[in-house]
C-alpha cells in the first residue's frame, strides 16, 4: 500500500513538473523572413517547448534573444549540413543569440561570423551549452567578436562538446558564476581558449586548447560585482601549440597574455592544475602571476594563493617567451626558460618534476622591469586538501545523455 501511494505521488509530481502543452516549434531557414520567424518562435515558446531548427544556412541580419525559461533550442547539427546561423550580414554589433532565462538547453547548431559575441547568456541558471559551434570563419582577426560561448552571472553552467574558433577575447568564457563544468570541448585560434573569470567552483577537464594565444586562463579582476575567484580545477586537458599572435583589441586585459601560454592563473586562489598534457607552448606551460595593473578597488586581492600544479606531462616549452625581457632570459638559460613561470607573488606549490622560473617580484606594485629571474623550488610546501568534484543538477546531465 505504501508503495502504491509512492507511485501515485511520483506520477502526480511528474505531471505537475512537465507542461502538458509542451510542443515542438519547427522553423525553416528556407524563407525570406527566416530571421523574423525564428525570433517569433523564441518569443512565443513556452516552458518545456523545443524550438527545432531545420538544416540549412540561416542568413541573419539581426541578433536573436530568448527570455522564456525551460526552452530547448535544437538544431540538426553543428557541422556542414547542419543548422548554421550565419551572421555575416548582421547590421548591429550585438551577440548572435542572447539568453536571459533559466533552464535553457542549447544543442546541435552553429553560430558563425557575429559582429559581437557568439552565444551569450546572462543571469541564466542551469544553462546547458551542448554540441555547438561558434566560429569566425576567416580565422583570427581583431574585428571578430570578443566571446564565443559566454555565460555570465549564473549558477550551474554546463559547457559540453562545443567548438570555438576565432574569438578576439575568449573562445569559451564563464564569468561571475558558480558551479561550472567545461568539458570535452575544443578551443582553437582564439586569444584565450578557455577562461574562468571571477567565478567559484569550476571544473575544466577533457578539453583541447590549441593554437590560441593562451590556452586556459583562470583570472580574478577588480571592480566587478562578484570577486574572489576560487576553487577551480583544470585537469586532463590537452594544452598544446598555443602559438597564435595576440590579436585582442588594445585595452582588453587579455591583450597582455603572452603568445605561447599554456595555463595562466592570475590573482585566483585554490586552483588545482593536474593530469594535463602540455606541449609546444613557447612562453610557458603554466604561468602563475599577480594582478599588476592599476586599480581603485579596496576589496580586491591581487595575489595568487594556494595554487597547486601536479602530475602533469610537460613537453617542449619556454623556447620563445613573449613577455618583456623573456628572450634575454631564455638566451641566458641556454635557449629556453623552464616550463613553469612564477612572478614571485602569492604562493604556489609545484610538484611536477620540471623547472620553475621565478621573476622574484613578490610585490605586485613592483614593475616587471625590476625582475631578478632565478630558478625556484616550489615543491616543499604542503598542498591543501584536494578540491571536490563539481556536481551539477541531474536534470542538466540528463539533457546531454
Amino acid at each position: 500500500m505504501r508503495f502504491h501511494h509512492l507511485v501515485v505521488s511520483l506520477a502526480t509530481a511528474l505531471v505537475i513538473a512537465a507542461p502538458v502543452s509542451a510542443k515542438t516549434i519547427k522553423v525553416s531557414a528556407d524563407t525570406t523572413d527566416a530571421n523574423e520567424k525564428l525570433q517569433e518562435a523564441l518569443i512565443l515558446a513556452e516552458p518545456g517547448d523545443v524550438v527545432q531548427l531545420a538544416a540549412g544556412v540561416w542568413q541573419l541580419t539581426d541578433g536573436l534573444s530568448l527570455a522564456v525559461p525551460g526552452v530547448t533550442i535544437r538544431g540538426a547539427g553543428a557541422g556542414e549540413g547542419g543548422s548554421i546561423l550565419d551572421f555575416s550580414r548582421q547590421e548591429g554589433a550585438g551577440e548572435g543569440l542572447l539568453v536571459t532565462s533559466d533552464d535553457v538547453f542549447l544543442t546541435n547548431f552553429a553560430v558563425v561570423n557575429t559582429k559581437g559575441d557568439g552565444i551569450k547568456s546572462k543571469g541564466a541558471d542551469r544553462i546547458v551549452y551542448h554540441q555547438l559551434r561558434v566560429e569566425w570563419t576567416a580565422g583570427p582577426k581583431e574585428t571578430n567578436g570578443a566571446y564565443g560561448i559566454y555565460p555570465v552571472e549564473s549558477t550551474d553552467v554546463l559547457v559540453d562538446s562545443v567548438y570555438v574558433r576565432g574569438a578576439s577575447d575568449a573562445g569559451i568564457y564563464v564569468g561571475q558564476s558558480k558551479n561550472i563544468i567545461v568539458r570535452e570541448s575544443i578551443a582553437t585560434e582564439n586569444v584565450a581558449g578557455i577562461e574562468i573569470e571571477n567565478s567559484y567552483n569550476a571544473d575544466v577537464h577533457d578539453n583541447i586548447a590549441t593554437k590560441n594565444t593562451g590556452g586556459i586562463l583562470v583570472f580574478d579582476l577588480p571592480s566587478l560585482p562578484m570577486q574572489g575567484g576560487h576553487n577551480v580545477r583544470v585537469f586532463e586537458n590537452i594544452v598544446n601549440d598555443n602559438s597564435t599572435p595576440n590579436f585582442a583589441p588594445k585595452g582588453n586585459i587579455v591583450a597582455s597574455v603572452p603568445t605561447g601560454t599554456g595555463v595562466l592563473v592570475m590573482a585566483n586562489r585554490n586552483v588545482e592544475i593536474f593530469d594535463n598534457i602540455f606541449d609546444n607552448n613557447g612562453t610557458a606551460n603554466v604561468m602563475i602571476v599577480g594582478y599588476r595593473y592599476e586599480h581603485k578597488d579596496p576589496k580586491y586581492q591581487p595575489l595568487p594563493r594556494a595554487i597547486v600544479v601536479r602530475d602533469n606531462v610537460h613537453g617542449k616549452a619556454g623556447y620563445a617567451p613573449k613577455f618583456p625581457g623573456g628572450d634575454q632570459i631564455a638566451a641566458a638559460m641556454g635557449g629556453a626558460i623552464p616550463p613553469v613561470l612564477w612572478d614571485g607573488s602569492g604562493d604556489a606549490i609545484v610538484l611536477d618534476k620540471v623547472g620553475v622560473l621565478s621573476l622574484n617580484l613578490p610585490d605586485v606594485a613592483t614593475p616587471q622591469s625590476d625582475a631578478k629571474p632565478s630558478p625556484a623550488d616550489l615543491s616543499k610546501g604542503t598542498p591543501p586538501a584536494p578540491l571536490p568534484a563539481i556536481k551539477l543538477p541531474e536534470s542538466m546531465e540528463a539533457k546531454v545523455r
